[in-house]
């Protein structure tokens, strides 16, 4: 049974409702970084979703007994390829839902997902790669001027927990691509 206090339990609300719509979709952030690393508490999910206008009627359907949405809001999101969020109202949890932008970048993370169960009887969700959660933690490290002890600490539990299951050439790959070549070097070198 869900405490609804916890995170995972938000997620797989959340998750559901992406999986009865067929939208397709992944979760990322520090959500996806306790999955492939160190847990820690958070206040929010973050999610990537391939919606679209047709899914906003439905999508504040199903959400709308259990969550503050707003249809206008995802809407104009969609229009930007932007971000737009829903906060369950029996605990204030924020999800984050960030429109899925086409990118090269977002293609690859999106099929390189994984579907991990995270609670016994329920099912599974999909969480970005281990790669794809390092690479995004760096970038966030790097746009908060690189003194983000929680975000550079996610991305090294990341590391140290994969090892070497880590794709590294894919890793350098996307970091020289996105100019994050030496932040990955210097966190893949940390003791």
């Amino acid at each position: 049974m869900m405490d609804l206090g916890d995170p995972f339990d938000v997620t797989l609300l959340v998750a559901a409702v992406f999986r009865d719509l067929s939208i397709e979709y992944l979760v990322g952030g520090s959500v996806a970084s306790s999955v492939h690393g160190m847990p820690r508490a958070t206040n929010d999910v973050d999610v990537v979703a391939k919606i679209t206008g047709r899914h906003v009627e439905p999508f504040v359907a199903a959400l709308r007994d259990t969550f503050y949405v707003d249809g206008e809001m995802i809407r104009d999101a969609i229009a930007r390829r932007a971000s737009f969020n829903v906060i369950h109202l029996a605990t204030m949890m924020k999800v984050d839902v960030f429109v899925f932008d086409g990118s090269e970048l977002a293609e690859e993370e999106m099929r390189r997902k994984r579907t991990i169960e995270i609670a016994e009887g329920e099912p599974a969700v999909c969480f970005a790669s281990p790669e794809d959660i390092i690479l995004q933690k760096l970038e966030w490290y790097r746009k908060g001027a690189e003194v983000s002890d929680r975000q550079w600490s996610d991305l090294r539990s990341v590391i140290v927990v994969q090892g070497d299951r880590l794709d590294r050439d894919y890793l350098r790959r996307w970091a020289t691509r996105l100019g994050l070549d030496v932040l990955l070097e210097r966190a893949l070198g940390t003791p």
